[in-house]
Formats: structure tokens, sequence, C-alpha cells
């Protein structure tokens, strides 16, 4: 969930690109070219002209249903994302702990890491027993699931300042939205050692998440357990989790990740 909204149309033509690919997101994965010209501020011709060309170059391509008249991702982005270093190092020695922690525990595996004020999800494993809408390359503002909790409660105190200026947005009835209810929660993870997703980020979903921290002893990601929230039990999942992220970090120290 990245915010669209600018000062001013880009200038520059990269930045004038940039900001057509910024307006797609999770709630807008495919886009009319009334909507890209609204969501960037740029003339209609102006986005038809990059938008054509981004399409001859893979980028972004136009939906198999020939009824949608829009814009998509391409599967450019899905090529090279895997070659992003700090996806493929991180993913590379999580997957071996992220499927013990599936078989053991027959949920869902999320990893996340925090990308500004939000996180993303760089691997997931397992479908679950329900329609979890996460998806690898997915995003949602940190305050709101457990492995963005688990990520700010390790962070520094600006980066907590910086998703409290940006605000606290409601997923469900559940999601923490005042600063002092942040806080506190942060700091209860940090007593704890794990975070607790109880329905604030979607109806019917909880999970339990756990630090994973890096050579360099600050967070590197989030490692989580999601399902139904009546399978989801704290007492017999957390330590699992918290085990499984130990583990995980022993291996980023000794990689020199």
């Amino acid at each position: 969930m990245r915010s669209t909204e600018r000062n001013g149309p880009p200038v520059s033509l990269l930045a004038r690109a940039t900001a057509v690919l910024e307006a797609f997101d999770d709630s807008h994965p495919v886009l009319g070219l009334a909507d890209l010209a609204r969501r960037t501020g740029l003339p209609k011709s102006t986005v038809h002209r990059i938008a054509s060309e981004l399409v001859s170059l893979r980028v972004l391509e136009r939906p198999d249903d020939a009824t949608v008249d829009g814009y998509r991702l391409g599967m450019w982005f899905f090529e090279r994302g895997e070659l992003v270093p700090v996806h493929r190092s991180l993913s590379d020695a999580a997957l071996p702990v992220m499927e013990d922690l599936r078989e053991a525990t027959r949920q869902r595996i999320h990893l996340a890491v925090l990308d500004g004020v939000d996180v993303v999800y760089v691997e997931i494993l397992g479908t679950g027993r329900h329609d979890i809408a996460s998806r690898t390359g997915g995003r949602l503002p940190a305050h709101a699931t457990g492995v963005g909790k688990v990520l700010l409660a390790y962070s520094p105190a600006a980066t907590v300042r910086a998703r409290v200026d940006a605000g606290l947005p409601r997923m469900t009835p559940r999601t923490i939205a005042t600063p002092g209810g942040l806080t506190r929660e942060l700091r209860k993870i940090r007593s704890v050692g794990m975070a607790l997703d109880l329905e604030e980020s979607h109806l019917g979903i909880s999970c339990v998440a756990a630090p994973v921290f890096g050579a360099d002893h600050k967070i590197r990601a989030g490692l989580s357990v999601t399902g139904v929230t009546g399978s989801i039990d704290p007492v017999t999942l957390g330590p699992a989790v918290r085990t499984a992220a130990f583990t995980l970090s022993r291996t980023l120290r000794a990689s020199g990740l």
C-alpha cells in the first residue's frame, strides 16, 4: 500500500516512467489510461506514450482478458526481481528453515522485510487452509501485521516515528491505530521476543512472528506462521517460530549476511 499522492507531476522522463509504475499496487493491479493519468498527475497523451513503450519492453503488459482495457506489471519485473541481492541471499538462507517450520506447523510461512514504513513479503511457503491474501512482493503497513510489528519493535525509534507520521490506518477493527497503542505493543513484543497479529490485517486470519537478526545484530527480517485464527495457538506456535527465527539469525551471522 504505497501512497500515490504527489506535490506535482514528475518532470524527467525517468521520473515519469517511475510514476506510472508506482501507480500500481495491491488494490490496483490493473489500471486504465484515465486511472494512470489521475494517479500520476500526467496528461493522458504522455501516459499513453510511456505505457506503450513500457509494453514493448515487457515492463508492462495488457491483461489476457480482452474485455479489460488497461495495463498491469509485466513479466520483466518477476524475472529481474529474483536477481535483487537482498531477496536472493536472504531467501536462499531462509528457505530450508521455512520448509522445516511449515512441515512442523502445517501452516503458511511468511518472511518479510521492512521497506520504508511498510513490510514487503520476500518469501511465502504453504497455501494454508484459508484464502490468505498475502503474496510474494506484496506490501502492507508495518503496524498492522505480525511481521511488521516485530520489525518495528527492533528498529530505530526514527523508523517507528516515520510509520506514525505516515498514519496508522485501520485494516480491520482490530488494527492498532493510535501512537500510544503502538508504543505499548512494541514494548510488549521486545519483552517476549515475538509478535501476534490477531486479525489485525485480515479478519479471520492470525499469526505469530519472531525477529530475524543479521550479522551486524540489527533486525533483518520477520518470520511468521499464519493461518485461520482458530488454528493459531501462540503457546504452541510461539516457541517454534522463535526457534526458527533464531536458527535463521545464526545462519545469517555465519554467512556474514
